[in-house]
């Protein structure tokens, strides 16, 4: 692997070693790990942000994964994609892209999901939201995975700060909470298990999801939210 250290005094990676031409062409085999990174990423930002944006973002990470780890070898996509993710994660939250008219909507409809909720006995469905709504499906769609976005946003917070990413345990920097993150998750029923496995571990988006667990996106994206503030709630001494 070809050195490229970090720079304290400058704060900063030394220029690339390679000519642009040289540099295009070893990221040129690379590229579907953004659209794969854009893909999963969508479920939390819905279509506030344009695809083209985000790819673009994750072009920059691709190039910054490229200069931090030289020449790439058959480790060297695993670390791009969690690089390109990273970076796009970072901007979305620089940017504080969900407006507050967004967010504000996305509690409202929690609260409308908890009262249909209670009065039908059960978690109602995507037609029966947009009916009670009077929403199209569309929009009740946009506003699930706003709502859904939050709980992401602290359960991926609590990952950074363990050091680690789902399933990767030989990462995680703190004993005791890689323990008690073990614990509160094999507290979760299989199928919720399998939910975070398939999109934390594997990196499948919603729609992938729904159908290797034969449901529809909605309801997986309910099931995810429900996880997350199970989750979040188990483990609010360290958020």
């Amino acid at each position: 692997m070809q050195e490229m250290c970090w720079e304290p005094e400058t704060g900063s990676f030394p220029v690339s070693a390679w000519t642009p031409r040289e540099e295009q062409a070893l990221l040129m085999p690379y590229l579907h790990l953004v659209k794969r990174a854009v893909s999963h990423l969508r479920s939390q930002v819905g279509t506030v942000v344009g695809r083209e944006d985000l790819e673009q973002i994750g072009l920059l990470g691709l190039l910054e994964a490229l200069r931090r780890y030289g020449q790439p070898d058959e480790h060297f996509e695993f670390f791009a994609f969690k690089r390109i993710r990273g970076a796009i994660l970072d901007e979305l939250r620089r940017q504080d892209w969900r407006p507050r008219q967004l967010r504000q909507q996305a509690n409202e409809f929690n609260h409308h999901v908890r009262q249909r909720t209670n009065a039908l006995g059960r978690v109602p469905s995507e037609s029966e939201l947009s009916q009670s709504m009077g929403l199209p499906v569309e929009k009740v769609r946009e506003l699930s995975y706003a709502s859904l976005a939050e709980a992401m946003h602290s359960f991926e917070a609590l990952l950074e700060r363990s050091g680690g990413e789902w399933g990767d345990e030989d990462s995680f920097g703190q004993l005791e909470l890689q323990l008690t993150l073990k614990k509160v998750l094999a507290g979760l029923k299989p199928r919720e298990q399998l939910l975070l496995s398939l999109y934390y571990q594997h990196e499948l988006n919603m729609k992938e999801i729904a159908l290797v667990l034969n449901l529809t996106e909605s309801r997986v994206c309910q099931l995810h939210k429900q996880c997350l503030a199970s989750l979040n709630s188990q483990l609010a001494d360290y958020l």
